[in-house]
């Protein structure tokens, strides 16, 4: 029979336990996000998006990783051609950002989080939508309007993901401040913290923040394009250039509405940048002898590859515990893996002639630098809940002796788990590629990642034909929208 001591080391772990899972389940507690998404992503690497689907972990309204879900649902649905049901759930997605952005609410909830957090794991607190993630949220709406040829929809989905641009342009350097002084005021420098933690350069390139994408600016020319507003276009496909500045379809895009908008200062400057093939107009035609008096657009969108999960890595670190003396404990974090996969991209064949799409974004690239700006506060919360949980264990064990310490070292231990959530089911990768074609039905061939095949698309004069390419693994397939 337990005596008292123990008794009440078990009631306190439990409780400890409890208030750590109010609004999150136990397998959100003690798995890492990325072993739970493990089958769906099987499934979606190897097409099987309704599959996917199904292997979905589920989780009610109240779970703090239920708009997380949301969005690995509704970009399987997009995948599989469910566009209603993805815009749906698009659409629940947003409105739980609109409501995490009014501050009281905000404040109210998160203190209760905190509360969870600080005796269990960052897994405890509700997942927010990063700005990246955001963005292409509304990309993909977009693109679910267009498919139901509503292009006032998917232009109100544009402007909302340039929007989640600019506020975290304005939000961003601020935000890095402060999270940086509050690590340095728990012990942890950047330095010390830089030489423990593995590092993200390779996986980050050259990307300077974590949500400028050129992808949704590069989107959103064409769709303004399409709704005949050139200036609105060539603002945004100067924001992809500035992104991604040795982009040539971008460039080129840059340069024609320059030249037909009558940008002369624009002209000259990028006239001293861009080839002498760009800025002579030779463009890829269907006829490279001469221009076409009367052409269409086909616009492909390459997405290739499934976006690289968070990995958990344990770092050690010299600590101020609340006695003021100094200890190491060990941190769990979630990291990257260091590297880039290599991505061939598409070779298009028309009329003998070749064309190559080339990157307008790397979502990884993104996702690790969003992580590695995030990593001040992740540390922070950590050492707080190290120096919270040491304590704990303390009282445990005064109360309730060996037992009570033993039961605490282990919840601690089982607890102590890193937060690798993030929209895992994006792709790593997408490409993008621009050329003018004769009116009419036209057949081009498509060559990806090992796979063939030829395709008819309808062009029609002065407009543009959105081809929107997915390669995951060995599937590949493709959707055509006239807009």
């Amino acid at each position: 029979m337990l005596n008292i001591p123990s008794k009440i080391s078990i009631i306190l772990l439990l409780s400890l336990a409890l208030s750590a899972c109010a609004g999150t389940s136990f397998s959100d507690l003690f798995s890492n996000y990325n072993k739970q998404m493990q089958g769906a992503k099987n499934a979606q690497q190897q097409g099987n998006f309704e599959q996917a689907v199904s292997l979905l972990p589920e989780r009610s309204e109240s779970n703090g990783s239920y708009g997380l879900s949301l969005l690995e649902k509704a970009r399987l649905e997009f995948l599989a051609n469910n566009h209603t049901q993805s815009q749906q759930d698009f659409a629940l997605v947003y409105r739980q950002v609109q409501q995490a952005e009014q501050a009281a609410k905000i404040q109210l909830s998160r203190g209760i989080e905190n509360i969870q957090a600080v005796v269990s794991n960052d897994n405890a607190t509700r997942y927010d939508i990063h700005y990246y993630e955001q963005s292409m949220l509304h990309c993909y709406q977009a693109l679910n309007y267009l498919n139901q040829n509503d292009l006032s929809g998917a232009l109100v989905e544009i402007r909302r993901a340039n929007l989640v641009q600019q506020k975290a342009l304005q939000a961003n350097q601020q935000a890095l401040f402060d999270s940086q002084e509050e690590m340095s005021k728990k012990g942890v420098s950047s330095e010390s913290l830089a030489s423990k933690y593995p590092s993200m350069s390779t996986a980050i390139g050259k990307v300077k923040n974590g949500f400028q994408n050129a992808y949704t600016f590069y989107l959103s020319g064409v769709l303004y394009e399409a709704a005949g507003q050139a200036n609105d276009a060539y603002i945004d496909y100067k924001k992809a250039l500035e992104i991604y500045p040795h982009n040539v379809t971008v460039q080129k895009d840059v340069w024609r509405l320059a030249t037909k908008l009558g940008m002369t200062n624009d002209i000259q400057l990028f006239g001293n940048r861009f080839s002498s093939d760009i800025t002579r107009g030779n463009h890829q035609t269907v006829d490279n002898r001469k221009s076409l008096t009367k052409s269409g657009q086909l616009v492909v969108l390459v997405e290739q590859g499934i976006i690289p999960s968070k990995q958990e890595v344990s770092i050690h670190l010299p600590i101020f515990t609340s006695h003021n003396d100094m200890r190491f404990y060990s941190l769990a974090l979630p990291s990257y893996q260091n590297r880039l996969r290599q991505y061939s991209g598409l070779s298009l064949n028309y009329q003998g002639n070749t064309y190559q799409s080339q990157e307008i974004v790397r979502l990884q690239s993104l996702a690790a630098k969003q992580l590695q700006d995030e990593m001040p506060a992740i540390v922070t919360r950590q050492v707080v809940r190290l120096v919270a949980k040491e304590e704990l264990r303390q009282q445990m064990s005064r109360k309730g002796g060996d037992v009570g310490n033993i039961l605490a070292g282990l919840y601690n231990i089982a607890s102590e788990k890193a937060d690798t959530r993030s929209w895992s089911t994006l792709p790593d990768s997408i490409h993008i590629l621009r050329l003018d074609l004769a009116p009419g039905q036209q057949e081009v061939e498509l060559n990806i990642n090992g796979s063939s095949r030829t395709i008819t698309v309808e062009i029609n004069e002065d407009r543009q034909t959105l081809v929107k390419l997915t390669s995951i693994g060995s599937y590949t397939n493709y959707q055509s929208i006239n807009l």
